[in-house]
């Protein structure tokens, strides 16, 4: 299966990729890419030098001279035909996720969709990028801001959105007139190979060659000279808390830019008044999807003391009929962990939850007849009686839901905003105020980036700004205003008339 979806995407072919009898795990200078379905190597790939990241440097900058150029709404039409592209090898591509990251099929599928929507939501953005025209206090003067290409843009990814990420970034910075340089995750290059070679054949084959470059190698070898290079502005980095600080730190350094997109520890609210059946259902699918290895993912599920039993109740039976296995069977709902390392912390985030106090209703082992891949029953841990587990103010990037109960809105809403990360929130509740008062607009209620009413905290729409506060990164991404941190701001003034007026009304020489 995976050599003939290497084959529909022309990856058996890449000058990088490495297959059948040339495949050797240890080579240097090569990662082998595995399928953490059944532990079998894909392909390998070689690896970016310190040579190879300068000559992608040289060539982005003379790229960026030549793009920079190009009217914002040409700019679109390129992206437009990167974007009809993708819908041409939307299966492939999915598949590839699928093989590579171990996402369920339909979760792959999903994924390059978004990068369809995000390709499409840049065309429009291409002509209607603007600045405000402002009131001059000085006569026969205009004032006004326009945005302008920024330069350069450092894409860090992470393995388990493969794609989207990147196009969430790539699109927007195109259209803005940017140049993209992404180094993705060495878990999985192969779908960053794919996607990247796409969006550069079309934008080449339109006479725009250079806009989208890719850099795969280690951190030490070509990540810690992306971050620090001062010809990168901006750096956009998706990824563990832990990264992204080291990340923020460097390119503070340097008086540079980062747009980051880190952790998260996101809670769902269920309130006494709420709709069970609708919040168990939005529950479990932002608990074990992606076998809980998204940001986005539902952690934590705070419920009310009247509620929290017959809730958990239905997880649980839910639970038990989750099917695991082939991420590529459409029967499948939750596919395999990333690695083996993920698996390891599954089990020391349920051993230290027992030794906490916490009760585990149901997982906390391996998935039963999976003998090979890194396949995990998804677990309920039931909080203590004093609602204190240390465990689940950590961030573990597998299916692991705690579960709290509470008496008082006001109570939840701390326990809710008491996590370091403040990425994706909900609240279930048919309640006017108790919705309102977990959206005040004071500050009072969730601390997070994302806040969802009746929703689950996973299924961000590309329209609105993605991203979080607190640890999380304070990034912004995809939709609204999030183009913003790919230009610079100029504001300009202009006299059209024949005498020198000072603002303020400062009279100078007179």
């Amino acid at each position: 299966m995976s050599m003939k979806v290497l084959e529909r995407l022309g990856l058996d072919r890449h000058p990088r990729v490495v297959t059948g009898a040339g495949l050797k795990p240890g080579t240097p200078g090569q990662v082998v890419v595995t399928n953490p379905a059944n532990g079998e190597a894909i392909a390998g790939i070689r690896l970016d030098d310190a040579a190879a990241y300068e000559k992608v440097i040289a060539e982005s900058q003379e790229a960026f001279k030549r793009w920079r150029e190009v009217p914002a709404p040409v700019r679109g039409q390129v992206v437009r035909a990167i974007g009809d592209e993708f819908r041409k090898h939307k299966e492939a591509l999915g598949a590839l996720v699928t093989l590579e990251v171990g996402k369920i099929l339909q979760e792959g599928l999903g994924e390059v969709q978004e990068t369809i929507d995000i390709a499409d939501y840049a065309v429009g953005l291409s002509r209607t990028l603007s600045g405000p025209v402002l009131a001059s206090e000085r006569a026969k003067h205009r004032l006004y801001e326009q945005w302008l290409p920024l330069g350069l843009v450092g894409v860090i990814s992470a393995f388990n959105f493969p794609n989207a990420v990147w196009a969430w970034n790539s699109m927007l910075a195109a259209v803005c007139g940017d140049v993209t340089i992404w180094k993705p995750s060495l878990l999985a290059p192969l779908t960053a190979i794919a996607s990247n070679e796409i969006a550069e054949r079309v934008a080449s084959s339109m006479g725009h060659r250079g806009v989208f470059q890719l850099i795969i190698g280690t951190d030490q070898e070509v990540g810690e000279r992306l971050v620090a290079d001062r010809r990168v502005p901006l750096i956009s980095a998706t990824g563990s808390c832990r990264m992204g600080k080291r990340v923020g730190e460097i390119v503070a350094r340097r008086l540079g830019r980062t747009l980051l997109e880190l952790g998260g520890n996101n809670a769902v609210i269920v309130h006494k008044d709420a709709d069970i059946d609708l919040a168990a259902k939005s529950i479990l699918f932002a608990a074990v999807g992606t076998a809980g290895q998204r940001c986005t993912t539902t952690r934590r599920l705070i419920a009310h003391e009247s509620v929290v039993e017959e809730l958990t109740k239905r997880l649980v039976n839910a639970y038990k009929q989750i099917s695991i296995g082939d991420p590529l069977s459409e029967k499948t709902l939750v596919g395999p962990l990333i690695t083996p390392a993920a698996v390891e912390g599954y089990f020391t985030a349920i051993r230290r939850a027992k030794e906490e106090g916490g009760t585990v209703l149901i997982g906390g082992e391996r998935a039963a007849g999976m003998s090979k891949g890194n396949y995990v029953m998804p677990a309920i841990v039931r909080a203590p009686g004093s609602n204190v587990l240390p465990i689940a103010m950590e961030e573990t990037f597998a299916p692991i839901l705690y579960v709290f109960s509470y008496r008082t809105l006001e109570e939840a809403l701390a326990l809710h905003n008491s996590v370091e990360q403040g990425l994706s929130s909900a609240i279930f509740t048919d309640s006017v105020r108790t919705s309102e008062a977990f959206l005040a607009t004071s500050g009072s209620g969730s601390d997070c980036g994302l806040a969802y009413v009746n929703l689950g905290t996973s299924g961000a729409e590309i329209g609105g700004a993605f991203g979080g506060e607190k640890d999380t990164g304070g990034g912004r991404e995809s939709g609204s205003d999030s183009w913003k941190a790919y230009m610079r701001r100029q504001t300009v003034a202009i006299n059209y008339g024949s005498e020198l007026a000072l603002a303020q009304g400062i009279r100078f020489g007179e």
